[in-house]
């Protein structure tokens, strides 16, 4: 006979909803704490392909497609007058081939709204404020919205929190990350783009003219609107103190084309900022709690593998629950920490070759091989955990010989 546990997940995010509907289809009781009222913004609004995969396993994907965000194809990469294009569809890996731009207030309501109807449930403005995991079961102290302190008992607890890292932040799990400290700029505005060949079934990522550690993201939405986002290390931005719309404006000018297809935007949004933005933790893992996606590492934003990261941990961490509540004998280690680490190493190599100049050469090389450049694309469309992929089983030796053979 199946065992219902409980279980209490921290964040509404896309890993804390796929988690929560896994674990309710396995027939657990899944609470959701969520500090904030829904809906609500967030950045990260490019999916890769892979994300489509885990989205269905959770009952989600009809919702998705219906609700009328922009198809993503692909991926266009930009710099001084060069363009060169991955087209999701011509990969190496077996999976879907598109997956779409959102914006992340009305995708994070969707995706969790999806969660209650399968009886998740979900309790907006409640905020963890304390965990003791030292007794027989996790005891969690919550802030209810009207200020209500209550205890809430649980079996196991995920941190689904993102950004505000409550569970490493609580239980002093944070490490720093081994990336260079990176700041980002970002807005939406509506773009009135009306280039004939600008597709906006692409994300567009554009190096700056000068410093190839400098880039740009340019991502469409289907009302009109886009993302636009400038990333930089701190001191590129330093003359300009606090005025984060003068920088903004002044690094957008720096790119022509990228101004000119933005000459009719109407900026009616102000600029927001991210500085430290990468983490890490000294544990995925511990007694009694399980930390997913940027709860418990972000890379960085160059590849959009943020989301993607955050759903594979939450139905690699759903299944280990599963099987963890049933009784049988499981091993965080082995049967989540290190698959989930795997691809997230892959990305690691490929976003450091990025910074470093020698991916761009790869990915900018006037002669590149078919089946290679399917490899490649691949790795951007999120399938990062295909094995069958040369440069998943053994990224960091084959980048580095393709990057010399490129500048040969």
């Amino acid at each position: 006979m199946a065992v219902t546990g409980k279980i209490v997940i921290v964040g509404a995010g896309p890993a804390g909803s796929i988690a929560a509907a896994l674990l309710r289809k396995y027939g657990h009781q899944v609470t959701i704490l969520e500090k904030e009222a829904f809906p609500r913004f967030s950045i990260g609004e490019s999916l890769l392909p892979q994300c489509m995969e885990f989205i269905e396993q959770a009952g989600m994907l009809d919702a998705v497609k219906q609700a009328g965000f922009q198809l993503k194809t692909g991926a266009a990469f930009l710099h001084n007058g060069l363009q060169s294009d991955f087209c999701f569809s011509d990969k190496f890996s077996n999976g879907f081939e598109s997956t779409f731009q959102v914006q992340r207030d009305r995708f994070d309501a969707l995706l969790v709204n999806e969660a209650a109807r399968e009886g998740v449930d979900v309790r907006f403005q409640h905020q963890l404020k304390a965990a003791d995991f030292s007794g027989e079961k996790p005891v969690l102290t919550v802030q209810a919205k009207d200020a209500e302190i209550y205890n809430l008992e649980t079996d196991f607890v995920l941190d689904a929190s993102g950004f505000g890292r409550v569970l490493p932040r609580l239980l002093n799990l944070e490490k720093p990350s081994d990336f260079p400290v990176r700041r980002s700029l970002f807005t939406h505005c509506q773009d009135n783009i009306n280039e004939s060949t600008y597709d906006r079934n692409l994300i567009r990522i554009i190096v700056h003219p000068q410093y190839k550690d400098v880039w740009y993201w340019l991502i469409p939405f289907s009302n009109g609107r886009c993302s636009v986002g400038i990333v930089a290390e701190p001191d590129m931005f330093e003359q300009f103190g606090d005025d984060s719309s003068t920088a903004f404006q002044t690094l957008l000018e720096q790119e022509p084309d990228l101004a000119g297809l933005l000459k009719n935007a109407v900026w009616d949004t102000p600029v927001n900022s991210l500085q430290g933005y990468s983490a890490n933790v000294t544990s995925l893992y511990g007694n009694g709690y399980a930390l997913l996606g940027n709860a418990g590492e972000f890379l960085d934003p160059v590849f959009s593998s943020g989301v993607t990261i955050a759903m594979k941990s939450a139905v690699l961490a759903s299944q280990v629950l599963d099987k963890q509540l049933q009784g049988q004998e499981v091993d965080w280690q082995t049967d989540f920490a290190e698959p989930l680490q795997k691809g997230v190493e892959v990305f690691r190599t490929f976003v450091t070759a990025w910074y470093e100049g020698g991916l761009q050469d790869v990915i900018f090389f006037q002669r590149q091989q078919a089946n290679i450049k399917q490899m490649i694309c691949s790795i951007l469309a999120g399938y990062v955990w295909d094995e069958q992929n040369p440069y998943v089983k053994n990224a960091d030796a084959r980048l580095k010989t393709l990057v010399e053979l490129c500048r040969l």
